[in-house]
């Protein structure tokens, strides 16, 4: 499994937009057969920060993910809301409990 958490710093008037464009993502996310996991949060600590925690079946996966027209189309949006630039780390996942 590839695992990763992206960290998106959002402009503090843009949050309801970033959310809207993100829900309108996850709704295509969850058609991909290779996503296992694909979940967003808030920074508890700073509320401008949204994260995503994602899973994937394999690399494969993950590059199918990355180059859907669903995600190209919001990559692309996401430059109104952004604040500075994502900061993403991968994972090669050992041990999961599910």
């Amino acid at each position: 499994m590839i695992s990763l958490i992206a960290k998106l710093p959002i402009k503090e008037d843009k949050m309801d937009e970033a959310v809207a464009a993100i829900r309108e993502l996850v709704t295509e996310v969850a058609k991909e057969e290779g996503t296992m996991f694909y979940t967003l949060n808030r920074d508890s600590k700073n509320p401008n920060t949204l994260v995503f925690m994602e899973r994937y079946r394999d690399k494969d996966a993950l590059n199918v993910h990355s180059n859907t027209p669903h995600f190209k189309a919001f990559f692309a949006k996401s430059g109104a809301w952004l604040s500075g630039k994502p900061e993403v780390l991968f994972m090669e996942e050992i041990l999961s409990a599910r």
